[in-house]
């Protein structure tokens, strides 16, 4: 559920329940290869008022519109505009007194590219792995989490070699230390991506790990080449300044 923008990039509206304050949740999503968009809103009204108020709405548009559920603790109201390639749709549930209803925007002509999840690895020990893809205009990110079999300094050397095959390069490594256990951040870079890579230890076999894959092509934005060449430049500076400090040492 949640949902698109139309081939051109326009803003589509989701659909609104009169006098209810909706919020959205999240920015564009990619489901199974679909672009939805999605908001909630509670309301003291009837579930039998809500749903009755949007199969009267898209009704009278013309637009063809199905009415599922017992209408007293859920039901589902969608419409599809044909002419558009969009399907928007309702889903109400009561919970404490109220009913509570998810609004959706589904593009049903626009898919997401076949390959959605470039620059974030599969790992050979993988136990699991779940993925979540968002996307605005200006750009979109990926995100996906992962257990792998495998101590934490092993599974760092299968990220830093995959990343590498792919033609990123190393930008920044940052290790931390936290109640007692050692976490690594790695940040890959390559034009117009970037990859960052947190990796905790789970116990001595099992390593998570946790990958952002961050892609833009805004007009302002900073070039990734040139964000490469300036992260490169402060790692430089800092190594400078350690070895300065060793040399200094008694």
């Amino acid at each position: 559920m949640l949902l698109v923008t139309t081939a051109a990039g326009a803003e589509q509206e989701l659909p609104v329940y009169p006098g209810a304050v909706h919020t959205r949740i999240g920015n564009d999503l990619v489901i199974s290869g679909e672009y939805y968009r999605m908001a909630y809103f509670t309301t003291d009204d009837s579930m039998e008022k809500v749903s009755g108020y949007f199969a009267r709405h898209w009704r009278e548009l013309g637009y063809p519109t199905v009415v599922e559920g017992d209408l007293r603790d859920e039901a589902v109201v969608s419409a599809l505009y044909t002419r558009e390639g969009l399907q928007r749709g309702v889903v109400l549930r009561r919970h404490l007194g109220k009913t509570v209803g998810f609004t959706v925007l589904r593009d049903l002509w626009v898919r997401a590219p076949k390959n959605p999840h470039a620059g974030l690895v599969k790992l050979e020990g993988t136990l699991f792995s779940q993925d979540l893809t968002t996307r605005d205009d200006p750009g979109g990110s990926q995100h996906r989490s992962s257990l792998v079999q495998g101590g934490l300094e092993h599974v760092r050397q299968q990220v830093s070699e995959a990343m590498t095959r792919q033609g990123f390069s190393l930008v920044r490594e940052a290790a931390l230390k936290q109640d007692g256990e050692h976490r690594f951040t790695l940040e890959h870079a390559r034009k117009g991506e970037q990859v960052v890579t947190t990796l905790s230890r789970v116990d001595e076999q099992t390593t998570a790990v946790l990958q952002m894959w961050v892609g833009s092509n805004r007009p302002d934005a900073l070039p990734n080449d040139e964000a490469l060449r300036q992260s490169r430049a402060a790692r430089e500076r800092e190594q400078q300044a350690k070895k300065a400090r060793q040399e200094g040492s008694p």
